[in-house]
């Protein structure tokens, strides 16, 4: 195990320090090493710092392993601008993501306890399903919310947030 580590450690640095040597190319030598790792010329279009964002990308892809085939197919969906809003809800809905069924949240409104159970159709409120936290928001407050704000996972970290899990 101790092997395993130093050899993931030295990866990395080795990783690291092939990326920030990137960083001393000119566009002569990012366009070489663009050419090396797509076997393709670089686009003639890009700039500098585009050609070193997307090879030190592929660097890192090729030693530690690229996206998995599903998030890449939804960010080719929403680069080519046929996804619509609905299309890309369905393929990648952030909150079912985020939050695990049997997940409650809990948040004080107007000094009641407000009680929300994750299942797998959505949101439970008060014994009703609803497909979004912003609509369990709504139906709190009467007025629009954007649902993880008003639940407090917005802008926090998995462990700040006060919440219970199955």
């Amino acid at each position: 195990m101790a092997q395993q580590h130093r050899n993931h450690l030295n990866t990395s640095m080795e990783t690291a320090k092939e990326i920030a040597r990137l960083g001393d190319l000119d566009l002569a030598g990012l366009q070489r090493r663009w050419r090396s790792l797509f076997r393709q010329d670089a686009p003639p279009h890009l700039p500098r710092h585009l050609l070193l964002a997307i090879v030190a990308y592929r660097v890192q892809a090729n030693v530690f392993g690229d996206l998995n085939p599903a998030t890449a197919r939804f960010l080719a969906q929403i680069g080519s601008g046929n996804a619509g809003v609905e299309a890309v809800r369905s393929t990648y809905d952030l909150e079912s993501a985020a939050l695990r069924p049997g997940t409650i949240l809990m948040r004080e409104w107007n000094d009641r306890a407000q009680r929300v159970t994750v299942t797998a159709e959505g949101f439970v409120w008060q014994g009703k399903t609803f497909d979004s936290l912003s609509a369990v928001a709504f139906a709190v407050t009467g007025t629009k919310w954007n649902g993880h704000r008003f639940f407090g996972l917005r802008d926090k970290t998995r462990r700040d947030l006060v919440v219970a899990e199955p």
